[in-house]
């Protein structure tokens, strides 16, 4: 089975131009964006109003933030005044952080 030089060749060139073709689809690919394929209509999400949104606390919660918040104005204070002052002026805080 002889097959002659210019079969080759047909081969040959063959091959060469359907890897040209594939080369030349991947750039194409590659330089066009990909469309979404999404058809479905976007519904907002409904937004969240933090303003009609209390922040609360239990009792407990609210003293410990209190007790902590005193401690960090004492310690602001060297420690050097009154306890009660410290204390009140933490409930100060700790009220208007949960807007009241």
């Amino acid at each position: 089975m002889a097959t002659s030089k210019t079969e080759v060749t047909k081969t040959s060139a063959s091959k060469s131009s359907s890897t040209k073709k594939a080369t030349e689809t991947k750039k194409e690919a590659l330089a066009t964006p990909a469309k979404k394929a999404s058809t479905a209509k976007k519904v907002a999400a409904p937004r969240k109003s933090s303003a009609s949104k209390k922040k609360t606390a239990s009792p407990e919660e609210r003293y410990r933030m209190t007790e902590v918040a005193a401690y960090y104005i004492a310690e602001r204070n060297s420690f050097a005044g009154n306890p009660s002052d410290y204390w009140i002026e933490a409930e100060i805080q700790i009220k208007s952080l949960f807007g009241e």
